[in-house]
């Protein structure tokens, strides 16, 4: 009766808090995830403490079915999503339960081929592992890892063991500290790992695949110093045993700051030329901040989420301005204004303290509110508010009153208007904003520049050939965007005062403006094929073999062979202008049709998968392997690319030709992808 009576409460207690009423101290487990059929088995030891007198308490456990469940311990049961222990449990007691697990979760874990992630962001961790939906509650995780020998287990804290025992590999992990659940993660590949030192000493190891050690400097460029930056900055030494970062395919976002493991997109590993045009170092910090800004410190609900992202885009920036110096800094403020300005002016504006408002709120409004009120209060008493607000409330859960009150304590300065204006206000306010960019002589003088758009070119001609000669790369780039739509013969020597600058961001900027060439820059417009940089070597290329048709071969020997970035950018357009010019190694066509097909299978990221498919789309060569993969697309986990291949999909399967190959495909779909096909074409 009393377990019948629990499952009842499941309809409305079940979700409701339980902080008050139990305090999850430990939770041990053993974890085995099985890729062959995306399933998770596991082994839970959870030590709790009652709070108050109760007779049920609960993990949050989505479609979890129990196993076995140990006598000596607390009775444990099952529903639909989660895992009730149901005892008469005192105040102030602690008590263990034992069990058996297994469940085959349908998100936050990810299965593949070579690799198995997790991405547990909000409170997802539960479709994995038995755990708290709650950030308010948080446990020390010590988790074991089942793996096939040979391959890897990165999860939290510290490894302390890997034990071989019949062909399978034992990986423990201990936590020292505690955590909220959505923060619990692990990858399981095939990885190796450098290992590099703070000026605190703390291990900073970084993971990639055995294929990429040439990319690895690149990839982690600027790592320790934004590491010893942060610690000096914030003025808290990093909270935690060991800082880990490792790269995985297909991941939902641009990082995730697990603690102690940032897992990010395999899209942010480069080579020395890619790091010039997208590089890890913002995601890299973001992700590191968090460490202080999110993972010691969290928030009590989400109306309080600025104080995880804005605080971590805020630090990020300053690492940046570390690294790249203040006129970067300031440059990257503008942007994110231009973008909030933009929010606000179409009625989208969103106060900082609403639960449901966008990232760019959360992330760039919250990044500025801290970079007025440091204005406001100054640097030292900025400084020392955030160091005494990470103190008194480490390892807790915080609001903003928490961090208003340690603004308050450390400085005399009335910040009601900056409360006001910041965090109650929904529209961005750019008199404040500008008035503060305008600290900056790069601001000004780009302001100054950007004004003369309206000016006729024959009356600034001088000063744009000025400007290309200026060390402010972002004035040296808008001279070449201000000649946009003028005559060449007005503005071929501006052009190749550019090309003589070697400038690389003016060069590309010459690259994807100008899309008519000269035959008096074709030479010019030649040499951005050897720039050190993969945008610009792709809008070169399309730009050359569009306006030269003649030299079309040419053009595609000089560049044979270069991959680009992970997506394989410069790749996949070679392959499709080499299919498409008349004469160019003819024998090798079917080839590189082949090629371009096999980018669309489910073997490779979907970075690589959704430009191939929007270059065969364009040439009109989906087949039925293509539309296969296609159909295996429109069900994947990365919403973004499902979006973009069913609305591809879509349009394609109006076609009675390709609605009929797709019947043809059924039987060899699964069934989410024949349930998404007869959404589109029936039974």
């Amino acid at each position: 009766m009393r377990i019948f009576a629990c499952l009842l409460l499941c309809c409305f207690y079940g979700m409701a808090q339980q902080t008050k009423t139990v305090d999850f101290l430990k939770m041990e487990a053993t974890i085995e995830p099985i890729s062959s059929d995306k399933s998770v088995k596991g082994t839970v030891k959870c030590i709790f403490k009652a709070l108050q007198s109760t007779d049920s308490i609960y993990l949050d456990a989505v479609n979890m079915k129990v196993l076995n469940v140990a006598l000596e311990g607390t009775p444990v049961t099952a529903s639909e999503s989660k895992i009730w222990f149901v005892d008469s449990f005192e105040e102030n007691k602690e008590y263990t339960a034992f069990f058996e697990y297994e469940a085959t979760p349908r998100q936050a874990i990810y299965f593949f081929e070579d690799q198995v992630w997790t991405q547990g962001q909000g409170k997802y961790t539960s479709h994995w592992l038995p755990s708290i939906d709650d950030m308010n509650d948080k446990i020390e995780f010590d988790l074991t890892f089942k793996a096939p020998a040979g391959k890897s287990i990165v999860a939290n804290g510290q490894l302390v063991s890997v034990q071989n025992i019949d062909n399978i590999a034992y990986w423990k992990w201990d936590m020292k500290q505690s955590m909220s659940s959505y923060l619990v993660a692990f990858v399981m590949g095939d990885f190796e790992k450098t290992t590099v030192f703070s000026n605190s000493q703390v291990p900073i190891e970084l993971y990639y695949n055995p294929g990429d050690t040439l990319k690895v400097e690149s990839t982690y460029r600027y790592t320790k110093e934004i590491f010893d930056f942060l610690e000096r900055e914030i003025g808290i030494p990093y909270p935690w045993q060991n800082y880990k970062q490792i790269p995985v395919r297909d991941f939902l976002y641009a990082g995730m700051e697990n603690t102690t493991i940032t897992i990010f997109s395999q899209a942010f590993v480069v080579d020395s030329i890619g790091f010039n045009d997208k590089n890890y170092v913002n995601v890299n910090a973001h992700e590191m901040a968090h460490h202080w800004f999110g993972n010691l410190v969290t928030e009590t609900e989400g109306t309080h989420h600025w104080l995880h992202e804005g605080f971590a885009t805020y630090y990020a920036l300053l690492a940046e301005k570390e690294i790249f110096g203040e006129d970067y800094y300031y440059w990257k403020l503008l942007q994110s204004a231009e973008q909030l300005k933009s929010l606000s002016e179409h009625g989208e504006g969103e106060s900082l303290l609403d639960p449901k408002a966008g990232s760019l709120t959360f992330y760039e409004k919250g990044a500025w509110a801290l970079h007025i009120l440091k204005e406001k209060i100054g640097p030292e008493s900025f400084k020392e508010a955030v160091r005494s607000f990470l103190t008194n409330h480490q390892f807790s859960n915080v609001t903003t009153p928490d961090f208003l009150n340690e603004v308050r304590r450390v400085s005399n300065v009335d910040i009601t208007d900056w409360e006001k204006d910041w965090l109650y206000q929904s529209t961005f306010n750019e008199s404040q904003a500008i008035s503060s960019l305008m600290r900056s002589t790069c601001i000004q003088d780009y302001f100054r520049f950007k004004a003369l758009r309206v000016v006729a070119l024959k009356d600034k001609k001088g000063q744009l050939m000025e400007a290309l000669s200026s060390q402010n790369d972002f004035i040296a780039q808008e001279a070449i965007y201000q000649l946009s739509g003028e005559p060449i013969s007005e503005s071929l020597e501006i052009y190749l005062k550019g090309f003589e600058s070697k400038n690389l961001l003016v060069r590309q900027a010459i690259a994807l403006t100008l899309e008519q060439i000269p035959y008096q820059l074709q030479e010019e417009f030649e040499g951005l094929l050897n720039d050190a940089s993969y945008i610009t070597k792709e809008a070169a290329l399309y730009q050359l073999w569009t306006n030269f048709p003649e030299n079309r071969s040419t053009y595609l020997d000089r560049l044979e062979g270069i991959g680009g970035f992970q997506n394989k950018n410069l790749r996949q357009l070679w392959l499709t202008l080499a299919y498409v010019t008349p004469n160019f190694n003819d024998t090798d066509k079917p080839n590189f049709l082949n090629e371009l097909k096999n980018y669309t299978s489910s073997e490779y990221s979907f970075e690589i998968r959704q430009k191939a498919i929007e270059y065969l789309s364009e040439l009109q060569l989906i087949d039925e392997e293509v539309l296969k993969n296609m159909l295996n697309a429109s069900t994947h986990h990365a919403w973004q690319f499902r979006k973009y291949v069913r609305e591809v999909l879509i349009r394609l399967l109006l076609d009675d030709y390709y609605k009929q190959m797709a019947h043809g495909l059924k039987d060899a779909l699964s069934i989410d992808e024949q349930r998404y096909l007869d959404s589109i074409i029936g039974n």
